[in-house]
């Protein structure tokens, strides 16, 4: 855990791949201290089709789902965080959000399947 889901406008991937959205998001989760580096799991989505306040504007959005048990601080200053790092970034007119959403535990489920 967590599951951090990074939805993007295509029109970015010529300023920056998703593979660095990933790393960065990665590397800021890892620096929180609220979890391992082999749990955290990533996935870039980039979106083809957007309005973003009535026109084509680029944007960056991660939703960071994760099961409950930090506290409302843990949970601040870790979207800060992850904010912080994606501003990093050398873009130019874009807006950049995450939202971290806790899954209601008693109705995830895992099963990992291995050869």
């Amino acid at each position: 855990m967590p599951h951090c889901i990074i939805e993007y406008s295509q029109n970015l991937e010529q300023e920056v791949p998703p593979l660095d959205w990933m790393e960065s998001v990665q590397q800021a989760c890892i620096a929180s201290g609220l979890f391992e580096a082999n749990d955290i799991k990533l996935r870039a989505f980039a979106c083809k089709h957007f309005i973003t306040g009535g026109v084509q504007d680029a944007f960056v959005h991660v939703t960071i789902r994760l099961l409950p048990g930090r506290t409302a601080q843990q949970k601040s200053e870790l979207s800060q965080s992850v904010l912080e790092t994606l501003c990093r970034f050398s873009v130019k007119q874009v807006s950049l959000s995450v939202e971290i959403c806790e899954m209601a535990q008693d109705s995830y489920i895992r099963k990992v399947i291995s050869t």
